[in-house]
């Protein structure tokens, strides 16, 4: 019996992913991933990392190379990006270096991605104007922190863009960093911790302007020199946007159904329009649990889960079940400051149109009785609802690794768990790690309005 054709579009976390549980779980299969890129699925969540001198190289920083797939019975295909899909035929249109060639699938799984969106203003044709994403951009990035004639540099977007603040101000360059909104990470942080990083950003010399427009770039000998913005000119020698990021399904219109937007418009099993055709990963709206709907979920991880699921169901005629859906988590680590948001800020519940509030809980990790040297605060913001008081989500920051702590409170967002069942849920208790009462027990007690105890 001839093996069944699976093609996979996207050699990144998601179509890594499908690829390995394809191989894994299935033996009548044939696997072949087109990636567009010549480097093979650069991991540009690490680039911060890289560009601190922090990782083996920037070869390394890749989730895997396309020797290691074929070694399991896979073929990546680089180089080579999907430009027309013709779903009536089961074929799909690849090009490489111009020339076109038409493969067919039995079943296609489009991991597109996004592409990185740069400023449309005057001077956007200068040199030295860098995007914050993928292998090449990494390069050059890189080279740039290294060159000592590069003194100033003007880092755009205050999401995203804080991982380029930190990499290039620890590189010894003057940083300015420049958005639209009143404050930085309002669209992953509540209000109340977002001083924080403001407050970090400026005690290591960044200069941070915010409620500010870039209205155009200026420059001297095609290189870039000048800033124009709202709230004056500043002197820069490199700019480095990170402004947004659109679905890379331009060449899926009129094919497939895509929302206003541009992002694939799929079902609760990730079936496209088109019949046999799945889609995955930042170019869709997968189904948020604590929103309870569609919304994006940028994330290695959310996408690695989708990536299952698909494989999970992928040749049943009727799916077994629905995906369960995501929580949703961010990590920052600017500075001195480690930071974990997970599931919905007040904001994004606002915009699921789930009448939220927030709590703001704040204390040393360990009893009194230890130093405070060596017993650091950890910063709490709860979101839950105003009603139920089912948890939708929690910020944490702290000097202090607070992942441990995040993960407890993303799986209860993911179990649907509400504020009073955070209360009376037991934990360990060593002094050496934390207090009698866990920061997960008190931060819920607070949010309730009960007595905070030691």
């Amino acid at each position: 019996m001839a093996k069944k054709k699976v093609v996979i579009v996207g050699a990144s976390h998601g179509g890594h992913e499908a690829a390995l549980e394809l191989l894994d779980r299935y033996e009548d299969v044939d696997v072949t991933v087109y990636e567009a890129g010549d480097f093979v699925s650069f991991m540009s969540c690490g680039m911060k990392l890289f560009l601190e001198g922090k990782t083996t190289g920037r070869d390394n920083v890749r989730n895997f190379a396309p020797a290691d797939l074929e070694k399991v019975g896979g073929k990546v295909i680089n180089n080579t990006a999907a430009v027309r899909l013709n779903p009536a035929a089961k074929t799909l249109e690849v090009e490489n270096a111009g020339k076109r060639e038409t493969v067919s699938y039995d079943k296609l799984i489009l991991s597109v991605g996004v592409n990185a969106v740069s400023l449309d203003v005057p001077g956007k044709e200068l040199d030295n104007l860098l995007l914050m994403r993928g292998y090449d951009w990494a390069g050059k990035i890189d080279q740039a922190a290294k060159n000592p004639a590069i003194k100033k540099v003007v880092v755009i977007g205050a999401g995203n863009g804080v991982a380029a603040v930190e990499a290039l101000t620890l590189a010894g360059k003057d940083v300015t960093l420049i958005d639209t909104t009143k404050v930085p990470m309002q669209n992953f942080f509540n209000p109340e911790i977002i001083p924080t990083f403001e407050d970090e950003m400026k005690k290591h010399g960044v200069h941070v302007m915010m409620d500010t427009l870039v209205q155009g770039f200026e420059g001297q000998d095609g290189k870039v020199t000048t800033v124009k913005t709202s709230n004056g000119d500043v002197a820069a020698d490199l700019v480095i946007e990170t402004v947004g990021i659109v679905p890379n399904t331009d060449w899926l219109k009129g094919t497939l159904d895509l929302d206003k937007k541009g992002h694939i418009v799929i079902d609760n099993n990730f079936r496209t329009s088109a019949k046999d055709v799945y889609a995955i990963g930042d170019a869709t709206l997968p189904f948020s649990i604590p929103a309870n709907t569609r919304m994006p979920i940028p994330s290695a991880a959310a996408v690695r889960h989708e990536a299952k699921s698909v494989v999970d169901h992928l040749f049943e005629d009727k799916p077994s079940a629905p995906f369960k859906g995501l929580v949703g988590g961010q990590v920052l680590e600017l500075f001195d400051q480690h930071a974990v948001s997970t599931g919905l800020t007040v904001r994004g519940a606002g915009f699921a149109g789930i009448k939220a509030t927030s709590s703001y809980y704040e204390d040393h990790l360990r009893p009194k009785f230890i130093p405070e040297a060596d017993n650091p605060i950890v910063k709490v913001s709860l979101t839950y609802n105003e009603f139920s008081h089912q948890l939708l989500g929690a910020n944490i920051v702290s000097s202090h690794d607070v992942t441990g702590i995040a993960n407890v409170f993303s799986l209860a967002i993911g179990q649907k768990l509400t504020l009073e069942d955070l209360v009376d849920q037991d934990f360990f208790f060593s002094p050496s790690y934390d207090k009698q009462w866990n920061l997960v027990n008190l931060s819920a007690r607070h949010a309730l309005g009960w007595r905070d105890f030691e």
